[in-house]
């Protein structure tokens, strides 16, 4: 009696190697904070990870609706408009007491001596704020 059997082999196949990833949110804010990089373009991002830029223009949206934390840029610094009002001239002008922060019809206020981090933290929660 003669047997035979056959082998299936997904080498040489295309895609027959790939499989799903699942991807940390915190891996998934780090490769989206690299789009957001001077003279970056999603496509050349997804090509350096192993993605499609689909894939990570889908991250992307998450990261605009507040569903995915980007981490915080380390050496930028941002500047923001600066309202100073003129003091009356018998009125000596002192140093400020606290800093307020206008959002919408939401006022912030901060002791003066905050931490420039947890400021720049506070600035940076309200712009991906939707």
């Amino acid at each position: 009696m003669e047997h035979s059997f056959e082998v299936l082999s997904t080498v040489g196949r295309r895609g027959g190697g790939r499989r799903n990833r699942r991807w940390p949110d915190a891996e998934k804010a780090r490769i989206v904070a690299e789009t957001l990089e001077p003279n970056a373009t999603v496509g050349a991002v997804a090509r350096r990870h192993g993605l499609q830029a689909h894939h990570l223009s889908s991250w992307r949206s998450l990261a605009r609706k507040g569903k995915l934390v980007l981490p915080a840029v380390a050496g930028v610094i941002g500047f923001v408009p600066v309202v100073v009002a003129k003091a009356a001239a018998a009125v000596p002008v002192q140093a400020a007491k606290h800093i307020d922060i206008l959002y919408g019809s939401v006022t912030i206020r901060l002791e003066a001596n905050v931490l420039v981090t947890r400021l720049a933290a506070i600035v940076h929660a309200l712009n991906a704020a939707p």
